[in-house]
Protein backbone atom coordinates (compact mmCIF):
# COMPACT_ATOMS: atom_id res chain seq x y z
CA UNK A 1 0.00 0.00 0.00
CA UNK A 2 2.76 2.48 0.90
CA UNK A 3 4.56 1.75 -2.36
CA UNK A 4 1.42 2.37 -4.39
CA UNK A 5 0.69 5.64 -2.61
CA UNK A 6 4.33 6.69 -3.03
CA UNK A 7 4.23 5.95 -6.80
CA UNK A 8 0.90 7.74 -7.30
CA UNK A 9 1.99 10.88 -5.46
CA UNK A 10 5.46 10.97 -7.05
CA UNK A 11 3.79 10.87 -10.48
CA UNK A 12 1.60 13.83 -9.48
CA UNK A 13 4.56 15.75 -8.02
CA UNK A 14 6.68 15.33 -11.13
CA UNK A 15 3.85 16.51 -13.38
CA UNK A 16 3.12 19.75 -11.50
CA UNK A 17 2.92 22.94 -13.52
CA UNK A 18 6.20 24.79 -12.76
CA UNK A 19 4.53 28.17 -12.45
CA UNK A 20 1.87 26.90 -10.04
CA UNK A 21 4.50 24.98 -8.07
CA UNK A 22 6.63 28.15 -7.71
CA UNK A 23 3.60 30.08 -6.36
CA UNK A 24 2.80 27.30 -3.88
CA UNK A 25 6.47 27.11 -2.79
CA UNK A 26 6.46 30.84 -2.05
CA UNK A 27 3.19 30.55 -0.10
CA UNK A 28 4.50 27.57 1.90
CA UNK A 29 7.66 29.51 2.77
CA UNK A 30 5.57 32.44 4.05
CA UNK A 31 3.55 30.05 6.24
CA UNK A 32 6.70 28.33 7.52
CA UNK A 33 8.58 31.49 8.50
CA UNK A 34 5.48 32.80 10.31
CA UNK A 35 5.55 29.83 12.72
CA UNK A 36 6.75 30.43 16.28
CA UNK A 37 8.88 27.26 15.86
CA UNK A 38 10.75 28.97 13.01
CA UNK A 39 10.97 32.38 14.65
CA UNK A 40 12.31 30.91 17.91
CA UNK A 41 14.76 28.52 16.23
CA UNK A 42 18.46 29.31 16.17
CA UNK A 43 19.45 26.06 14.43
CA UNK A 44 17.33 24.76 11.55
CA UNK A 45 17.83 21.56 9.58
CA UNK A 46 16.39 21.15 6.09
CA UNK A 47 17.26 19.12 3.02
CA UNK A 48 18.43 19.84 -0.52
CA UNK A 49 15.31 19.19 -2.56
CA UNK A 50 14.74 17.35 -5.81
CA UNK A 51 13.02 19.46 -8.51
CA UNK A 52 9.62 17.85 -7.80
CA UNK A 53 9.80 18.57 -4.04
CA UNK A 54 9.15 21.80 -2.15
CA UNK A 55 11.96 24.15 -3.23
CA UNK A 56 14.14 24.24 -0.11
CA UNK A 57 16.47 26.82 -1.68
CA UNK A 58 13.80 29.38 -0.71
CA UNK A 59 13.95 28.30 2.93
CA UNK A 60 17.76 28.13 2.87
CA UNK A 61 18.06 31.70 1.56
CA UNK A 62 15.50 32.99 4.07
CA UNK A 63 17.02 31.18 7.06
CA UNK A 64 20.50 32.47 6.23
CA UNK A 65 19.10 35.99 5.78
CA UNK A 66 17.41 35.63 9.20
CA UNK A 67 20.75 34.68 10.81
CA UNK A 68 19.82 31.05 11.47
CA UNK A 69 22.42 28.30 11.60
CA UNK A 70 21.46 25.95 8.77
CA UNK A 71 22.06 22.21 8.63
CA UNK A 72 21.53 19.61 5.90
CA UNK A 73 21.46 15.81 6.17
CA UNK A 74 24.12 13.31 5.26
CA UNK A 75 23.17 9.64 4.97
CA UNK A 76 25.22 6.48 5.32
CA UNK A 77 24.65 3.00 3.92
CA UNK A 78 23.86 1.51 7.34
CA UNK A 79 20.70 3.65 7.49
CA UNK A 80 22.31 6.27 9.71
CA UNK A 81 21.80 9.98 9.09
CA UNK A 82 23.51 13.02 10.57
CA UNK A 83 23.04 16.76 10.08
CA UNK A 84 26.00 18.88 9.03
CA UNK A 85 26.45 22.66 8.73
CA UNK A 86 25.32 23.88 5.31
CA UNK A 87 28.22 24.90 3.08
CA UNK A 88 27.21 25.38 -0.57
CA UNK A 89 30.85 24.96 -1.64
CA UNK A 90 31.18 21.57 0.04
CA UNK A 91 28.34 19.50 -1.47
CA UNK A 92 28.58 16.23 -3.41
CA UNK A 93 26.09 13.99 -5.24
CA UNK A 94 25.24 10.59 -3.75
CA UNK A 95 24.52 7.40 -5.68
CA UNK A 96 20.78 8.24 -5.33
CA UNK A 97 21.33 11.62 -7.00
CA UNK A 98 20.84 13.44 -3.71
CA UNK A 99 23.05 16.39 -2.95
CA UNK A 100 24.74 16.05 0.44
CA UNK A 101 27.52 17.67 2.44
CA UNK A 102 31.00 16.25 1.91
CA UNK A 103 31.72 16.81 5.62
CA UNK A 104 31.19 14.12 8.27
CA UNK A 105 31.14 16.65 11.10
CA UNK A 106 27.80 15.96 12.76
CA UNK A 107 25.93 18.58 14.76
CA UNK A 108 24.53 17.17 18.02
CA UNK A 109 20.82 16.38 17.81
CA UNK A 110 20.21 18.36 21.00
CA UNK A 111 21.50 21.55 19.27
CA UNK A 112 18.81 21.41 16.55
CA UNK A 113 15.69 23.48 17.25
CA UNK A 114 13.65 22.73 14.12
CA UNK A 115 13.85 20.05 11.43
CA UNK A 116 12.12 20.65 8.10
CA UNK A 117 11.24 17.07 7.15
CA UNK A 118 10.79 15.81 3.58
CA UNK A 119 8.22 13.23 2.57
CA UNK A 120 6.13 11.98 -0.31
CA UNK A 121 2.73 11.33 1.31
CA UNK A 122 1.30 12.79 4.53
CA UNK A 123 -1.84 11.90 6.47
CA UNK A 124 -3.96 14.18 8.66
CA UNK A 125 -2.03 13.18 11.81
CA UNK A 126 1.34 14.21 10.35
CA UNK A 127 2.57 10.70 9.60
CA UNK A 128 4.56 10.51 6.39
CA UNK A 129 5.64 8.12 3.72
CA UNK A 130 9.12 9.00 2.55
CA UNK A 131 11.25 7.34 -0.07
CA UNK A 132 11.36 4.07 1.85
CA UNK A 133 14.77 4.01 3.55
CA UNK A 134 13.55 5.10 7.00
CA UNK A 135 16.34 7.61 7.69
CA UNK A 136 14.05 10.29 9.12
CA UNK A 137 11.92 7.92 11.23
CA UNK A 138 15.11 6.60 12.86
CA UNK A 139 16.55 10.08 13.38
CA UNK A 140 13.32 11.56 14.73
CA UNK A 141 12.59 8.67 17.12
CA UNK A 142 14.41 10.48 19.97
CA UNK A 143 14.46 14.06 18.61
CA UNK A 144 12.95 16.50 21.10
CA UNK A 145 12.81 19.66 18.99
CA UNK A 146 10.16 20.86 16.58
CA UNK A 147 9.42 19.24 13.21
CA UNK A 148 7.61 20.69 10.21
CA UNK A 149 6.88 19.65 6.62
CA UNK A 150 5.74 21.71 3.63
CA UNK A 151 3.25 19.79 1.54
CA UNK A 152 1.41 20.14 -1.77
CA UNK A 153 -2.30 19.20 -1.80
CA UNK A 154 -1.61 16.06 -3.88
CA UNK A 155 0.61 14.76 -1.05
CA UNK A 156 -2.25 14.55 1.44
CA UNK A 157 -3.71 11.05 1.59
CA UNK A 158 -5.22 8.81 4.19
CA UNK A 159 -3.12 5.83 5.28
CA UNK A 160 -2.38 3.89 8.44
CA UNK A 161 1.15 4.43 9.73
CA UNK A 162 3.43 1.57 10.75
CA UNK A 163 4.46 1.24 14.40
CA UNK A 164 7.96 2.65 13.67
CA UNK A 165 6.66 5.75 11.85
CA UNK A 166 7.21 9.11 13.53
CA UNK A 167 4.71 11.92 12.91
CA UNK A 168 5.80 15.42 11.97
CA UNK A 169 4.49 17.90 14.55
CA UNK A 170 3.33 20.51 12.00
CA UNK A 171 2.32 19.99 8.38
CA UNK A 172 1.89 23.14 6.28
CA UNK A 173 -0.21 22.88 3.16
CA UNK A 174 -1.88 25.37 0.85
CA UNK A 175 -5.55 24.41 1.06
Amino acid sequence: MKNELRKTVLAQLTSQDPETKAKIDKYLLEQLIALPAYKDAQVIATYLSFPHEYDTSLLIKQALKDGKRLLIPKTYKQGRMIFVDYDPDNIVATSFGLMEPASDLAVEKSEIDLIHVPGVVFNAEGYRIGYGAGYYDRYLSDFEGETVSTVYPCQEMDFTPDSHDIAVRKVITCQ
